[in-house]
């Protein structure tokens, strides 16, 4: 065959190849025609259309929308307090899980229960000059409250201005040896300086507080974050928080910088002891956290198909008799006092049987949870057990008599008021025992319990305007024991300082204690010129002797958790479980 033959018979099959689509596309046109016929027929018929076949799309389309990936935990209480972690009448769970969630903080506990750098905020945070001791922070450029405004230096200033100066705060004496904090690169680099060494110094600036927003806020430092939180720094933001129906929503902050938490929404839902094991139990709320007794601690270890764990809170619950009282002044007066109270008594009234009870508090710095912890009470007599001949002892030496029952000097009987916060367990209770055995001891006692800030912000810090007649002699309150140990015995059983500037002291604290043959020893562990341990054990003996702060118990709670709630554990130690809740998930049933 020759090429033109080989050309011609190529453009005879590429004709051929044209040709098809027309040949289909002439079928196709013949199938409509005879298809629009058979739909003209049909219509005009009685007789019923063909049953409509229906797409795996249009079944598989949602006739609502889809369910929110959420988790719900089941609380004992909600309505306990204020929400600032950082006061002492706001120490109470509910402030302790939301600041966790929602305010930022440049370290936070590691599982081993060490401060470790949080570098979802920083990117550094280090000693960066020894004489003046100096600590530079860091910032991430992208760390910024949910309203849009930077996490920056004056947040870091406001918290450190208000830690200094006002009454009933926690564990402030680390911030009162800061003498000034410097703004550098738009806020993002913040130089502090100290008037001394302070190796405790990572315990500062935990929980910082949105200062745009609450420095010029009405009522200040009293109300801050007193119903709500106007702003979040974490992984999560509040939707609602309703006390009358028990009920908080939290929801994920969508305009968090680092890694979004893996569940859409947490719920907190409170309920009495039955309620909560009976929603644990059929899966309504898929964990549980409560503070139980015996009877709780029961019912829960029935349940099918749940874990329990115990998990210690950063409080102790403690007696303080206040020196700075008029009558109780006296140190025998003190002791005999401490010696008429039954403090086994207030520990199983206090715990109930439960967890709690395992916890005895038998320090006055370290809690019994905390590595390094070691009992430091008296092993026998007041004011660990009651003591009916040490009261009629001291108190006869202190010049007072026994008449009709009642303890007398002067003509005037030995009468104490007893405080405790409102609204705020187990302090109430406990202060109605303490007024019973008190009592019982032949000293007049009644329990007042005003509301919190009034309690920590005047009658405990020796505001004038609180009236002769409200002097607390006796109170039943909390000791946060999550921070620096340090820093807690200064904060607690320290005298009042200068502040820097020299223009004013700091609050007293709470008991209004001062022992000047104490103070250096103090100040040793707080600048570390001496060890904490060396401090301990020479100071802890003399505050038993002197019956200012009589601890009882370490708060616990129970955590209980039903398979479906994955992630949810105890948490670092002296943290809540939520401190990993935006790694929290939820899986079906």
């Amino acid at each position: 065959m020759g090429p033109s033959a080989r050309h011609e018979g190529r453009r005879e099959r590429r004709r051929q190849r044209r040709g098809t689509p027309r040949v289909r596309r002439r079928g196709l046109g013949l199938l409509l025609v005879a298809v629009a016929g058979l739909a003209a027929v049909t219509g005009c018929s009685n007789t019923p259309p063909p049953p409509l076949v229906t797409s795996p799309v249009a079944q598989t389309s949602p006739s609502r929308s889809p369910e929110v990936n959420e988790l719900v935990v089941g609380v004992d209480v909600i309505g306990d307090g204020g929400l600032n972690p950082h006061a002492l009448a706001d120490q109470n769970r509910t402030a302790a899980v939301l600041a966790q969630l929602m305010l930022p903080s440049v370290f936070r506990t590691g599982p081993d229960g060490t401060p470790r750098l949080d570098r979802t905020l920083m990117t550094s945070a280090e000693v960066t000059r020894s004489e003046p001791f100096t600590v530079t922070y860091s910032l991430r450029h992208e760390a910024s409250w949910s309203d849009g405004a930077p996490i920056a230096a004056e947040d870091f200033v406001y918290l450190y201005e208000r830690m200094r100066s006002e009454p009933g705060v926690v564990d402030p004496a680390g911030y009162r040896l800061i003498s000034k904090v410097n703004s550098r690169g738009g806020g993002k680099t913040v130089e502090v300086v100290f008037t001394k060494p302070y190796p405790g110094w990572r315990s500062l600036f935990s929980n910082l507080l949105p200062a745009h927003l609450l420095k010029d806020a009405p009522g200040g430092w009293a109300r801050a974050l007193h119903d709500s939180y106007p702003t979040s720094g974490g992984p999560f933001s509040m939707n609602s928080l309703d006390r009358g129906r028990g009920e908080i929503v939290l929801e994920r902050n969508d305009r968090y910088w680092d890694r979004p938490a893996a569940l859409e929404r947490i719920v907190l839902r409170a309920a009495d002891h039955g309620g909560l094991a009976r929603a644990v139990d059929s899966g309504d709320d898929q964990a549980v956290l409560l503070r139980a007794d015996a009877v709780a601690m029961n019912t829960l270890r029935a349940l099918t198909g749940v874990s329990l764990s115990t998990v210690p809170r950063a409080t102790v619950v403690q007696v303080l008799l206040r020196p700075s009282s008029p009558r109780l002044a006296d140190p025998k007066v003190r002791a005999a006092v401490a010696a008429a109270l039954d403090r086994p008594a207030l520990i199983a009234a206090g715990t109930g049987g439960g967890p709690g009870a395992d916890l005895v508090a038998d320090a006055q710095v370290l809690p019994p949870s905390r590595p390094g912890y070691t009992a430091t009470a008296p092993g026998s007599g007041a004011p660990t057990r009651p003591d009916p001949e040490a009261v009629q002892r001291l108190l006869t030496e202190a010049g007072y008599t026994k008449t009709a029952g009642t303890w007398i000097r002067d003509n005037q009987p030995l009468s104490l008021v007893i405080a405790a916060p409102e609204k705020q367990e187990p302090y109430a209770t406990l202060a109605a025992l303490a007024q019973k055995q008190l009592t019982a001891a032949g000293i007049e006692a009644r329990v007042i319990t005003p509301d919190p800030d009034r309690l920590y912000g005047q009658l405990l810090a020796g505001d004038p305007t609180s009236g002769a007649d409200q002097v607390v002699d006796l109170a039943v309150l909390p000791r946060a024991v999550g921070g620096d140990g340090a820093t807690a015995l200064a904060s607690a059983f320290g005298c009042r300082v200068e502040l820097p500037g020299g223009s004013q002291q700091s609050p007293p604290n709470q008991a209004g204690f001062c022992d000047p043959a104490l103070q250096p020893t103090i100040e040793a562990a707080l600048t570390g010129a001496t060890t904490l341990v060396d401090v301990v054990a020479r100071v802890e003996p003399a505050l038993w002797q002197q019956a200012v702060a009589i601890p009882l118990f370490q708060l616990t709670d129970v955590l209980v958790t039903r398979p479906e709630a994955v992630n949810v554990t105890a948490g670092p130690p002296l943290a809540t479980p939520f401190a990993n809740a935006a790694e929290w998930r939820r899986k079906p049933r």
